[in-house]
C-alpha cells in the first residue's frame, strides 16, 4: 500500500528561532526549507501527488501557489529533482493529477487533454491522472430518482471524465509518454463507480484512481469498493484520491486498493478543533498560543481597541515563558495552564480550553516520541502558534500515521 502526500509547498525552516521568531537573514526558501521527506531518516510517504491546478492556477484568474521562479524550475529540473526525492533510504515517487477540486464550481474542466499530457511528461512525472471533473453527491448510499435534475447534471460530469480518459490514453500512447496512465472513476453511487471501472477497464487502464470520495465515510467508500470489486479485473490496481478518513486503510486494500492520498494527518495539525498532535495510540488537543504580531484577526482587533496591545504582548510572552519552565521542569502544571488560560481569556474569552490542555500537559506526548523534531523541540511541537511550529507538528503527524500504517499492515515501524 502506497501513501502519497499532496505537495501544496510545505516546508519548514531549520533556522527559524522560537525564542526570537525570527529567521536567518541569508535564508534561500527553496534552497534551506525541507520537505518532510528530508526530515526523518525514513520518508513519512512513499511518493508526492502535484496537482497541475496548485502548480499553475488555470485561465479563470485562479492563481497556483508557485511563484513564475518556482514553475520556471520545475520546468528547468524536472519534479525529482526540484523536490529532491532522490532520498538516501530510496527515490520516492511522484504522481500528477488536475486537481479538481479547485475546479469544481466550472462547467468543464479549465485543461485540455494535451496541456495536462504535457505537465506530467515535461515534469518527469512516474504517475499521470487523467483530467476529471468531480461529481458531488454527500449521500452516495442513499436511493436517487434516475430522473431528477441532479442525477443528470452527475451522469453528465461521468460522461465528460470517461471522454477525456478516452483522450488521455490514446495520446498518452501516441506519445509514448514515459509515466504511467489513470483513468479516473467519477460516480454518485456505488453501481455508477462500478460502470466507470468497467469503462475504464475497456479502454485499457489498469490502474484507476477513484474520485469524488474526499466526503464519504469508511462504509460508503467500502460499499463503492464492493460494487467495483464486480467489474474489476484481477490485474486492475485501485488508487483513492484525497481520502479524509484513513482509519481502515488494510480494509480499502481488500478491494484492490494499492495507493491513496490525503493530507488528513497533516491538516489536523492546525485546522482540527481537537485532534492536532497524534500518537500512536490517540490524540491530543495543541496549546493556542496566538501570535500578537502575526495574527491578523488579533492585529485587527488591537487596531480597533477592543484589546489593549501592550498587555496582550506581556501575557502572550508569560504564557509561552510558562511553557518552556513546565518543559524543563521549572513550573508547575497550575502555574502553566494559569498562564495560557489568562492570555487566552484575554484574545479568545468564549473559550476555556483547561480541561484538554491539562491532559496535553500532564501526558507529555512529545517526551515519549522518537520523531526528530519532537526530539529537538520538545514542547514547541504541541503550540498551537504561526506555521514553524504548526508544520512541524503536521511533519510529526505524518511520521506517526506512517507507523500506524505499518502497524496495521503488520510492517515494521520507522
Amino acid at each position: 500500500m502506497k501513501y502519497f502526500f499532496p505537495d501544496s509547498q510545505d516546508q519548514i525552516d531549520p533556522s527559524f528561532d522560537f525564542l526570537t521568531e525570527e529567521r536567518d537573514p541569508m535564508r534561500v526558501r527553496q534552497r534551506d526549507d525541507l520537505y518532510a521527506h528530508e526530515v526523518f531518516d525514513s520518508p513519512p510517504f512513499h511518493g508526492l501527488l502535484v496537482a497541475k491546478s496548485i502548480v499553475d492556477g488555470y485561465s479563470s484568474g485562479v492563481a497556483g501557489k508557485y511563484t513564475g521562479a518556482q514553475r520556471n524550475r520545475l520546468r528547468r529540473e524536472g519534479a525529482r529533482r526540484f523536490f529532491r526525492l532522490d532520498h538516501v533510504h530510496g527515490p520516492l515517487s511522484i504522481m500528477g493529477d488536475c486537481g479538481a477540486f479547485t475546479y469544481h464550481q466550472l462547467d468543464e474542466p479549465p485543461f485540455t487533454v494535451e496541456e495536462v499530457i504535457e505537465f506530467y511528461d515535461r515534469n518527469d512525472f512516474d504517475y499521470g491522472i487523467s483530467v476529471d471533473h468531480i461529481v458531488f453527491n454527500l449521500k452516495p448510499l442513499t436511493p436517487v430518482d434516475p430522473g431528477h435534475e441532479s442525477v443528470q447534471k452527475w451522469a453528465d460530469r461521468q460522461d465528460l471524465t470517461l471522454d477525456y480518459a478516452n483522450q488521455f490514453w490514446k495520446r498518452c500512447k501516441d506519445r509514448k509518454v514515459r509515466f504511467e496512465p489513470l483513468g479516473v472513476a467519477q460516480g454518485w453511487s456505488p453501481e455508477s463507480y462500478a460502470k466507470s471501472v468497467r469503462e475504464l477497464q475497456r479502454i485499457g487502464y489498469s490502474r484507476i484512481a477513484m474520485g469524488g470520495m474526499v466526503p464519504y465515510k469508511t462504509p460508503e467508500i467500502l460499499a463503492c469498493l464492493a460494487a467495483v470489486d464486480g467489474e474489476r479485473h484481477a490485474g486492475t490496481q485501485l488508487h483513492l484520491l484525497g481520502i479524509s478518513r484513513c482509519d481502515n486503510i488494510p480494509a480499502f486494500a481488500e478491494h484492490g486498493v494499492t495507493s491513496f492520498d490525503s493530507t488528513s494527518p497533516f491538516l489536523q495539525s492546525f485546522k482540527d478543533d481537537r485532534d492536532n498532535y497524534y500518537t500512536p495510540n490517540s490524540t491530543y488537543v495543541a496549546i493556542r498560543v496566538k501570535q500578537v504580531e502575526g495574527n491578523p484577526a488579533l492585529r485587527k482587533r488591537i487596531s480597533a481597541g477592543e484589546i489593549d496591545q501592550r498587555r496582550a504582548m506581556t501575557l502572550e510572552r508569560a504564557a509561552l515563558r510558562r511553557l518552556r519552565e513546565y518543559d524543563a521542569g521549572l513550573a508547575t502544571i497550575d502555574e502553566t495552564l494559569t498562564a495560557v488560560h489568562e492570555y487566552s481569556q484575554l484574545v479568545d474569552p468564549k473559550v476555556d480550553r483547561r480541561a484538554d490542555y491539562r491532559r496535553t500537559l500532564q501526558d507529555m506526548p512529545w517526551k515519549d516520541c522518537k520523531c526528530p523534531l519532537c526530539r529537538k523541540e520538545g514542547i514547541t511541537i504541541a503550540i498551537f502558534r504561526g506555521s514553524e511550529r504548526n508544520k512541524r507538528r503536521g511533519f510529526h503527524n505524518l511520521y506517526v500515521f506512517r507507523n500506524r500504517l505499518r502497524t496495521q499492515l503488520g510492517e515494521d515501524p520507522m
